[in-house]
């Protein structure tokens, strides 16, 4: 089964124009070219194309998309890390869903709006009681205190910064990188600095800890062995650069 370059562009919303492009730098060849000029792909081409389009919507540029795809050669193992990636972003979208249903309800029935739940799409006080139960009732004031000191745009930047986060792990993860390599000891260097402002002090074993939970509970994001990988990363940042 192949296809032509025409048939292709058209089901995966791109142009032929990129996927010459994709074949002029390496990332994506026709499996072959016919007489008449025209280019065809088959299955595994196919499969390909998808890995790529699943890696631009994780923000790479087509340099780390072609570094990922080099390191990652099992496509299958690969595109199991890109659905749980996937999975974590439907969680995401689902949340904001609910925060726009939850502001048009309140519009029409003259309810005053919380900005809370208009930019974060959930109540983030509803997990006092399990912060409260993990880390202390200390740990749940000064997290929410911080919080709700930070303006809207900064609210939106720190999750922002915790989806890149995740992308970044994803897709070192799919290159083949190993938990305590420079490079993803330079994404969890970032995950550290992300708990500071909400933690204050990150503790070799609260670090450790917050590890296991990517893989105990999905409300992470992260899921299988991507969790896993996040939570191996974790556990060598802490015992280099953390005290107990």
């Amino acid at each position: 089964m192949e296809w032509s370059i025409q048939d292709i562009a058209r089901s995966a919303g791109t142009t032929s124009r990129t996927l010459r492009h994709y074949g002029a730098v390496g990332l994506l060849e026709p499996s072959r070219i016919g007489s008449n000029g025209y280019r065809y792909y088959d299955e595994q081409a196919l499969v390909r194309l998808q890995r790529i389009l699943l890696l631009r919507e994780l923000g790479l540029g087509l340099p780390a998309i072609a570094e990922v795809l080099d390191g990652q050669r099992d496509s299958a193992a690969a595109l199991e890390t890109h659905l749980e990636l996937l999975e974590g972003e439907r969680r995401r979208i689902g949340r904001q869903i609910e925060s726009v249903r939850t502001t048009l309800r309140k519009l029409k029935g003259g309810e005053q709006l919380m900005a809370e739940e208009v930019f974060d799409g959930f109540d983030h006080t509803k997990y006092e009681k399990e912060v409260t139960e993990r880390w202390g009732a200390d740990a749940y004031k000064r997290g929410d205190q911080w919080w709700r000191s930070l303006s809207a745009d900064e609210k939106k930047a720190h999750q922002q910064e915790q989806l890149d986060i995740a992308a970044a792990f994803g897709a070192a993860h799919a290159s083949g990188s190993t938990p305590g390599s420079d490079e993803v000891q330079a994404i969890t260097r970032r995950l550290h600095e992300w708990l500071r402002p909400a933690v204050s002090s990150v503790s070799a074993g609260y670090f450790a800890g917050l590890g296991q939970l990517y893989v105990d509970d999905p409300r992470y994001g992260v899921e299988g062995a991507t969790a896993e990988f996040v939570r191996d990363a974790m556990k060598i940042y802490a015992e280099r650069n953390l005290t107990t």
